[in-house]
């Protein structure tokens, strides 16, 4: 059974998903950041984060797909030990926080990488391999929080320098990664559910339709726009987050 949402909440899970899956397919990268904390104005966080993962799983079979072969292979393990420290500190500090601390902490994340994302720091000399462990250790954390990853990351590959090609296909396989190691703690803590199950697969289609769109608007559309529209989505989002957590 699918659960009672009201309209305008499905709605936001609607074009949440589909913005997962566009940035999934390597548009705009990084913007299915906003996906948790748009559902979340809605239902809860932890039933977002719930919902979301599956769907994030099925888009991460196309995204792979779809860049296979085209990875930082060495970079990939070099985030695999990080990847599991910040899942696990996720896991453990959940049981801590209610549903007003976990939107508080959402809301405050977003605001962070929105900061990130407007100013975009990036180092002039190409950073060290040892920043690998800390930056997907943070990658690990936020990913389970509220499956937004990708900033932390590319605070570390950004500098590494790496051809558009090359970023894209390691960020696929990274976040399929943590995805994958997120898993069995979603379940056991609840968050994924029959319920929420039933919602995730009648939302599949939605994720295909992002990941294929995501794949053809590289080369198509004004990303820049894109870019400075869902930084301000995000500035609203984590503002409105924090208003209701307080």
């Amino acid at each position: 059974m699918l659960p009672d949402y009201s309209l305008i909440a499905w709605l936001l899970i609607v074009f949440s998903v589909y913005l997962t899956g566009v940035s999934k397919g390597g548009f705009a990268g990084g913007f299915g950041t906003l996906s948790v904390p748009l559902m979340a104005l809605a239902i809860s966080p932890a039933q977002a984060a719930g919902l979301l993962l599956p769907l994030l799983l099925v888009m991460d079979v196309f995204a792979v797909k779809a860049w296979w072969g085209r990875q930082a292979v060495a970079e990939v393990w070099r985030f695999v030990p990080g990847l599991f420290i910040g899942v696990a500190v996720g896991t453990l500090l959940f049981d801590s926080l209610s549903e007003q601390g976990l939107r508080l902490t959402l809301g405050v994340i977003t605001l962070l990488f929105a900061t990130y994302m407007l100013l975009k720091p990036v180092a002039k000399k190409p950073i060290s391999a040892r920043w690998a462990l800390p930056a997907a250790s943070v990658c690990g954390f936020t990913s389970f929080m509220a499956h937004a990853g990708a900033p932390p990351l590319n605070v570390y590959l950004l500098p590494r320098k790496l051809s558009k090609e090359t970023f894209i296909a390691t960020c696929a396989v990274t976040f399929a990664v943590v995805n994958v190691i997120k898993l069995a703690p979603y379940m056991w803590l609840g968050e994924i559910n029959v319920t929420s199950a039933w919602a995730s697969l009648v939302l599949v289609p939605i994720a295909w339709i992002g990941v294929r769109n995501g794949l053809w608007l590289q080369s198509r559309v004004n990303e820049a726009l894109f870019y400075r529209l869902v930084i301000l989505a995000m500035f609203l989002v984590g503002f409105n987050l924090i208003y209701q957590a307080v």
